[in-house]
């Protein structure tokens, strides 16, 4: 059945209230000496839950996402969520976004606007997208079935879903954007419906040095160590890949219980990825705060980490099967090493404050998306 739903977010209240009641009375734990180093602070911590609690008003973003038209249908046994905003321009090019990890196509709330309507905030509208932003499986309104599904979420299986719901919205030719998880998404659904993916356009990944010697041809010792620099970027941190690769379920009841541990463990991949946190934030905290309202309202702060216990976190494939674009793809010598397996036909090098370019820097990411399509097009 190819049945689409018009979805409508409207919380009920005594969730909000439980929310408040559960901030209002966490167990607080005691203070570690060594700041960061040990974990998120509590001082920190105790501030931001209080202003989830006291000061940040759920109704305000649960209005911002209703302002874009929500549907749901399901594909695969999964119920899948989307945004699908149509652009008044004619000539709108369709276009898939796929949302990050940990994150949820709130997102996406500050590019939308600018990508279907571009006239309207004084873009030309020459290059205008019809926007579809499915909720990624085991995320916020996409949550998985109880019991859930045996069979694996790869990377491939979200893409094949994407495929098909562009293939049910009636979109015969269609770009398709991602950052981050979304990245790994994007270059496999174009290298799976070629036939229709015009092209594949992903924030950064490509070029990343993986410890390949054979990488390393022909770059100068300088270069190599740039390079050397971004691997170890790649590879530093709390180590929290290699748990939720090994035990989600564990986290996964702290995440469902205590709305504290959720915020902890979102804000601390917030800090890990962009120093934020540090006291000079690059995403308003409201927004991150939404963030955390999705996962902690539909208790799918544990099923969201699918992509690392199922084994599809990593890099975005290689593939030539589409054009490629990269909004911001960072060092020309990274753009050396993706050109070796893609299609590359254009490669930003424009610096975001935060791996979540479209909540720190959503001009720079509708700009990037722009410019890519205007050359696949």
């Amino acid at each position: 059945m190819n049945i689409i739903e018009r979805f409508h977010l409207d919380i009920p209240q005594n969730d909000l209230d439980d929310l408040r009641d559960r901030l209002r009375r966490t167990r607080w734990a005691r203070a570690l000496p060594g700041g960061w180093s040990r974990g998120v602070p509590a001082p920190y911590l105790r501030e931001l839950a209080g202003h989830w609690a006291d000061g940040f008003d759920w109704r305000v973003w649960e209005a911002r996402l209703n302002v874009f038209p929500q549907f749901t249908t399901g594909i695969d046994g999964q119920t899948i969520h989307f945004v699908h905003a149509r652009s008044p321009e004619p000539d709108a090019i369709p276009l898939i976004m796929t949302h990050s990890w940990p994150n949820s196509v709130a997102e996406f709330l500050n590019v939308i606007g600018p990508l279907t309507d571009p006239r309207r905030h004084g873009l030309d509208p020459a290059m205008a997208f019809h926007v579809v932003a499915p909720s990624l499986p085991g995320f916020a309104f996409s949550p998985f079935p109880e019991p859930a599904d045996e069979r694996p979420w790869s990377i491939e299986r979200v893409a094949r879903t994407w495929a098909e719901l562009m293939r049910r919205l009636g979109y015969e030719r269609y770009g398709a954007h991602g950052n981050d998880a979304g990245a790994m998404v994007t270059p496999q659904l174009a290298a799976l419906d070629s036939e229709h993916v015009i092209g594949s356009v992903i924030t950064a990944g490509l070029g990343v040095h993986t410890g390949d010697p054979a990488q390393l041809e022909g770059f100068s010792e300088a270069e190599r160590a740039e390079l050397a620099d971004m691997a170890a970027w790649m590879t530093g941190g709390s180590g929290y890949a290699p748990y939720l690769a090994n035990r989600p379920q564990t986290l996964a009841y702290g995440f469902t219980d205590s709305p504290v541990a959720q915020l902890a463990y979102l804000v601390e991949r917030f800090k890990e990825f962009d120093g934020w946190g540090a006291g000079a934030e690059a995403i308003d905290r409201d927004l991150v705060l939404a963030n955390a309202s999705l996962y902690w309202l539909t208790g799918t702060g544990g099923s969201s980490s699918w992509t690392y216990y199922e084994g599809a976190a990593g890099l975005p494939i290689d593939q030539r099967a589409v054009p490629t674009g990269v909004t911001h793809g960072g060092p020309a010598v990274m753009r050396r090493i993706a050109e070796r397996g893609n299609d590359i036909v254009y490669w930003g090098e424009a610096h975001s404050p935060s791996h979540m370019v479209a909540m720190a820097a959503p001009d720079s990411l509708v700009a990037g998306i722009r410019a890519a399509f205007r050359t696949i097009r």
